[in-house]
């Protein structure tokens, strides 16, 4: 290469390097122009912090032993299989757990055995077990007789049933769910159930739309019908559970309080809901929906507890852990069938008894205890 050929090319370098360097000066003095149709992608957007309460000190043991004279009733328990198995029972007594609304599986053909193992956990120990039944067929007109056999019988209520799930895994191959709540065989069966006044627990998902206003519209046509909103916080909020206890006296809400404090998904505190607790305290349960969702039944029940302290009301502890569920329980009458079996009782032991205003817990139990005594 020549001078002349050096000099030139140094030449094209530098004139190069100046117009770079214009052109960043431009741009980066230039004002960013907005957008305000600019669409981002959700995964590209930082995710809110759920809002959680509070992680305790205490530990389980500790909030038992804090709260032993308090009665506790599981109102939502899947763990029929569970107690069949010999399991459950020594952690149900460890932590405070006084009596169980159990069943099993939900809303299909296998709930016809978990149905069983819930009745048979009953016969055998009535003072901790309150059996409701799931094994319905909810989009046929058969499910009415189903239902009406199980109440007849002696199962206190009617569920877990699905009446409506779009995004719950764990039914998302349940055969006998409906599509919404007053889809099937369901307005026939709340009927039944307003004649037995036993309470129906509702899986709605989501709690909202279409789904819930349907729930609405069962509660409103069936008024004496008592619909028990399932985990009813759970991804739902205090004002949407206000606004639905406040519209219809006949629905109650089943609360979760372990999703609140344990699942990250929740948007909420369990401070968040304690004033419409407070503005509806009949008609609140406390259930651990066997821990679903969070890392275990023993996490729900500790959660229980807490809420318990931050509600910091002995009255209205005691009704939503277990003065509402057993007084739905205890408003239920003796079943034709029930009064037909301590007829039989009657004849063969030579004993009468008054059944005039028998509940079908007080039947329940004296017919347990004269199967007992026989064997």
């Amino acid at each position: 290469m020549t001078k002349q050929t050096k000099i030139r090319a140094a030449l094209l370098v530098a004139l190069l390097a100046i117009a770079l360097a214009g052109s960043f000066i431009y741009w980066s003095n230039q004002p960013i122009e907005s957008n305000s149709d600019l669409v981002v992608s959700q995964d590209e957007v930082e995710p809110l912090t759920p809002a959680t309460t509070n992680q305790p000190e205490k530990s389980l043991e500790d909030w038992a032993r804090l709260y032993k004279d308090l009665k506790l009733v599981d109102a939502h328990n899947h763990g029929a299989a569970n107690v069949a198995n010999g399991m459950k029972n020594d952690m149900w007594n460890q932590y405070g757990v006084d009596r169980i609304v159990l069943f099993g599986n939900v809303s299909d053909p296998s709930a016809l055995h978990t149905d069983k193992l819930a009745w048979e956990a009953y016969q055998q120990h009535p003072e901790r077990f309150i059996p409701f039944a799931s094994g319905i067929n909810l989009l046929e007109s058969d499910g009415v007789q189903m239902a009406k056999d199980y109440l007849e019988r002696g199962f206190f209520g009617l569920g877990e049933i699905a009446a409506a799930s779009t995004h719950s895994e764990a039914l998302a191959h349940s055969l006998w769910k409906t599509e919404h709540p007053m889809d099937g065989a369901l307005p026939d069966i709340y009927a039944l159930c307003a004649q037995y006044k036993a309470p129906l627990l509702m899986h709605i998902d989501p709690p909202a739309g279409y789904p819930m206003q349907m729930l609405e519209e069962a509660a409103t046509k069936y008024p004496d019908t008592i619909f028990i909103f399932a985990h009813a916080n759970a991804f739902n909020s205090p004002d949407n559970i206000r606004s639905l206890l406040k519209a219809h006296s006949n629905v109650y809400a089943d609360f979760f309080a372990g999703f609140t404090v344990f699942n990250p998904s929740s948007a909420y505190k369990l401070e968040d809901y304690v004033p419409v607790i407070k503005e509806y305290p009949d008609r609140f349960l406390l259930g651990t929906d066997s821990g679903y969702g969070i890392s275990s039944e023993e996490d729900a029940i500790q959660a229980i507890y807490m809420l318990i302290e931050v509600v910091d009301d002995p009255e209205v502890a005691e009704k939503i852990a277990s003065g509402n569920i057993e007084r739905l329980i205890r408003e239920q009458r003796a079943t034709r069938t029930q009064l037909a079996a301590i007829s039989q009782l009657e004849d063969k032991s030579g004993k009468k008894f008054d059944t005039s205003n028998m509940s079908k817990e007080e039947a329940g139990r004296l017919l347990i205890d004269a199967d007992q005594a026989s064997e």
